[in-house]
C-alpha cells in the first residue's frame, strides 16, 4: 500500500498537460489546451485540458478528471497501478512491502501478464548481448542490418535461444507462473510439454503507448520455407494487434514535433528509418490498416505519408487503407520507392540526407498517386478507364471537408482529362446512396426499437468475454439472419416482425456490446456490411469463404445440433423446428448473455471496491457502490425475464 505522503508527491509532480501529452496531441487555446479525445472517435476536437485546474474534460463523451484519473481510464489501470505509473514517470520512489498470498491472488491478470512480458523482454535483451549464441547469431544479424547499439537499446531488441524450452524453464525457475507464460503466448503448453513460441528468433518487443511491453514479433534466421519468417504474439487481454502500431511509443514525440507521421509495413523499416534520422515513423506490422490504428495516429497529427515498397501488386491490395485514412479526416500523401526497394533496403544503401531528400522530393498526394498507378492498367481501354475514375471518385467521396473535396475533384479532372461537372455529379450520387443507406438502417432500427423488452447493460461495463454465447450469436446470424421473428411490443402489446440479423445487431449495438473474439468480430462485421448492401446472408457464403479461419468456424457452428433449453422442456413446450422458435431462442440467448456479463461485472466491481476501501479512497468507493446498485437493478430485471414465453 502507498503512503499518503508519497501519493501527495505524485499528485504534485503529475502536471496534467505533461501527462496527457504523452497520449494526445494538444494545442494551446487561450488558457487551456485542446485535442482529439482518446476515449471516443471524433474528428473535431472536444477534449480540453486545463493546467490551471489540473483537470481534463471531454465535452463529447463526458469523461473527465485529474492526472491519475486519466491514466486509470486510458491505460485501464487501478488507482494504485496508476499511481505507480506516474511515480515511475517522475522518478518518485515507492517503497512497497512484500505482498501477502491474499494480495497476490487479488493482483489482476493483466498486471501479471505485463510483469511477464517485461521480464521476457529483459531476458531476450540479455541473451542478445551476453550469451555466445545471442552474440554470434542475433547480434550479428542486427549488425549486418546496420543497427547500432543505440537503436538496439531504444527498441529493446533481443534474441530467444534455440533450445526449445530455454526461456520457459528460465522463467519458471525465476518464479513466473506457467499460466501467464501461456496467456501471453510466450510459452506453448501441449501434451504436458512446455516449449517456447519464439525459440531461435531475433526478438522485436511491441510497446503500448505508455511504454509497457505488451507483445513480441520474432524473426527466424533460418532459410527453411516451412518455418514462418515472422511470428507474432497471439491476441490477449494486453495485446490486440489491430489496436497497436509498432514504434509509436518511440515516435510519438517526434510525430508531434514534425507534425507528420510516416507509415511503413514492418519492424525493420521502422528501425532503418530511425537510423536515417527519420524518427516520426510507425509500422502496421504486416496487418491491414485498421480504424483503431488510424485513430492512434490521428491523436498526434493530421498528416500521414504512406511509404510503399516498389511492388505494384502489393500496393493495390492495400489501397483501401488510403480511403480509411481519408475517412478519418487525415491528409494523405504517398511515396513509392523504386522497384525492388523498400524503406529498409533503400535507407541501408543511401545516406541519411539522401533518404530524407528522396522522400521529400517524391511524396505525392493520394489522387496523383492513385490515378498514375491505376491508369497503367486502364491505358486505352474505356471500360477500365471508367472503372478507374469511379474508384478515385469513391475515395474523394469519403472526405467530409467540402473544400478539400473540391480541390481533389479539380486535380482529378486535370489528371484524367474529364469534366469537373461529371465528377461532382458522381460524388453527389455516391453521397446520396450513403445517406439513403443510413436512412434505411434508421428506419429498420426505429421499428426494431419498439420491440426492445430486454434491459440494457450499463455503459460503464466493458471488456467482458463469453466465448460460448458469442458462438451461438454467430450461429444464429449465419443460419437464420434473413428470417423474421415475431416479438411483442412491450408498450403497445402488438406483434412486431423483425429480421433476425437486425435484432441481433441492434441488441449488441444499443448496449455497446462487442464480440471480443477477433474471428467472431470479422464474421459479425461481414454480416453488417451485407445488410448495408442489402445482400442475402447465406451460410454457404461463409462456409466457402476464402479466409480459411472464417470458413472453418462457419462450418463448425452451422453443423452444431441445437439443444432447446430445459426451460422449454419443463413447460412442456412441444419440440418444434428451431426456425419456428426464433423469437424465444433469441430473447433467451440475450437475457442469459447479459446476465453473464453483469454478474461478471459485479464480481470485478467487488474486487475494485475492496482495493478502494484498502486505499481509503472515498470518492472511488462511492462511485463503485453506485455502479453496483445499477448492476443489481439490471440483474433483478433480467432474472425476472428468464424463462418467459413471449409468443
Amino acid at each position: 500500500m502507498i503512503d499518503q505522503l508519497t501519493i501527495s508527491k505524485i499528485f504534485d509532480a503529475a502536471e496534467i498537460v505533461d501527462v496527457v501529452s504523452d497520449f494526445v496531441h494538444l494545442k494551446r487555446r487561450g488558457a487551456n489546451y485542446l485535442g482529439l479525445c482518446p476515449f471516443h472517435n471524433e474528428k473535431t476536437p472536444s477534449f480540453t485540458v486545463s493546467p490551471a485546474k489540473g483537470i481534463f474534460k471531454c465535452f463529447g463523451c463526458g469523461k473527465g478528471g485529474n492526472s491519475v484519473n486519466f491514466i486509470m481510464e486510458h491505460e485501464h489501470l487501478t488507482y494504485p497501478e496508476a499511481l505507480k505509473y506516474l511515480a515511475k514517470k517522475y522518478n518518485i520512489e515507492i517503497e512497497e512491502r512484500e505482498l501477502s498470498d491474499d494480495e497476490k491472488k487479488l493482483s489482476s491478470e493483466k498486471e501479471s501478464m505485463l510483469i511477464v512480458t517485461k521480464f521476457a523482454a529483459e531476458s531476450f535483451a540479455e541473451n542478445l548481448m551476453r550469451t555466445d549464441e545471442g552474440v554470434s547469431v542475433g547480434l550479428s544479424y542486427f549488425r549486418e542490418r546496420g543497427f547500432n547499439k543505440q537503436i538496439i537499446e531504444d527498441f529493446k531488441l533481443g534474441y530467444s535461444l534455440e533450445e526449445r524450452d530455454a526461456f520457459t524453464k528460465h522463467a519458471i525457475n525465476k518464479g513466473y507462473k506457467l499460466e501467464f507464460l501461456e496467456k501471453t503466448g510466450l510459452s506453448i503448453v501441449k501434451d504436458n510439454f512446455n516449449f517456447d513460441r519464439f525459440a531461435g528468433r531475433v526478438m522485436f518487443p511491441i510497446f503500448s503507448l505508455a511504454g509497457q511491453v505488451i507483445g513480441f514479433g520474432g524473426r527466424t534466421l533460418k532459410t527453411d520455407k516451412k518455418i514462418a519468417k515472422y511470428l507474432n504474439s497471439p491476441e490477449s487481454i494486453i495485446y490486440n494487434k489491430s489496436k497497436v502500431l509498432y514504434g509509436l511509443f518511440q515516435a510519438k514525440n517526434e510525430i508531434i514535433k514534425k507534425e507528420k507521421c510516416y507509415l511503413v509495413e514492418g519492424y525493420t523499416d521502422v528501425l532503418s528509418l530511425h537510423m536515417a534520422d527519420i524518427k516520426n515513423v510507425v509500422a502496421s506490422s504486416g496487418t491491414s490498416l485498421t480504424e483503431d490504428q488510424i485513430r492512434l495516429i490521428h491523436r498526434f497529427t493530421n498528416d500521414v505519408t504512406i511509404l510503399y515498397d516498389g511492388d505494384p501488386a502489393g500496393i493495390k491490395a492495400s489501397l483501401r487503407g488510403i480511403d480509411m485514412l481519408l475517412e478519418q479526416g487525415l491528409n494523405v500523401r504517398v511515396l513509392l520507392f523504386p522497384e525492388g526497394e523498400d524503406p529498409d533496403s533503400f535507407s541501408q544503401k543511401h545516406s541519411s540526407s539522401e533518404t530524407i531528400k528522396f522522400i521529400d522530393e517524391n511524396e505525392q498526394d493520394f489522387i496523383s498517386f492513385k490515378a498514375k498507378l491505376l491508369s497503367e492498367e486502364a491505358k486505352n481501354d474505356p471500360i477500365k478507364r471508367s472503372s478507374l475514375i469511379s474508384d478515385i471518385v469513391r475515395s474523394i467521396s469519403v472526405i467530409d471537408d467540402k473544400i478539400k473535396q473540391s480541390v481533389y475533384i479539380q486535380e482529378c479532372g486535370n489528371i484524367m482529362n474529364i469534366s469537373e461537372t461529371v465528377l461532382y455529379a458522381e460524388v453527389a450520387k455516391i453521397t446520396r446512396k450513403k445517406i439513403e443507406d443510413v436512412k434505411r438502417q434508421e428506419q429498420r432500427f426505429a421499428q426494431l426499437g419498439t420491440s426492445q423488452n430486454i434491459p440494457a447493460v450499463p455503459s460503464f461495463v466493458e471488456k467482458i468475454y463469453f466465448e460460448e454465447k458469442e458462438l451461438e450469436i454467430i450461429r444464429l446470424l449465419l443460419l437464420y439472419g434473413n428470417l423474421k421473428a415475431v416479438f411483442i411490443n412491450s408498450e403497445t402489446n402488438e406483434n412486431v416482425e423483425v429480421r433476425v440479423a437486425d435484432y441481433i445487431i441492434d441488441q449488441l449495438r444499443n448496449d455497446e456490446l462487442e464480440l471480443k473474439n477477433l474471428l467472431n468480430q470479422k464474421i459479425f462485421s461481414l454480416v453488417e456490411k451485407m445488410i448495408q448492401n442489402e445482400e442475402e446472408i447465406s451460410p454457404e457464403f461463409f462456409i466457402q469463404h476464402h479466409d480459411p479461419e472464417i470458413s472453418q468456424l462457419s462450418a463448425n457452428v452451422c453443423s452444431q445440433k441445437h439443444q432447446l433449453s430445459k426451460i422449454w422442456e419443463k413447460r412442456g413446450a412441444q419440440i418444434v423446428e428451431e426456425a419456428k422458435k426464433l423469437n424465444e431462442i433469441l430473447e433467451d440467448l440475450f437475457i442469459k448473455y447479459k446476465l453473464n456479463i453483469v454478474y461478471e461485472a459485479k464480481l470485478k466491481l467487488r474486487n475494485k471496491l475492496k482495493k478502494a476501501q484498502e486505499n481509503k479512497d472515498q470518492e472511488r468507493i462511492t462511485q463503485i457502490l453506485n455502479q453496483i446498485t445499477q448492476i443489481n437493478e439490471v440483474i433483478k430485471k433480467l432474472s425476472g425475464l428468464q424463462g418467459r414465453a413471449i409468443m
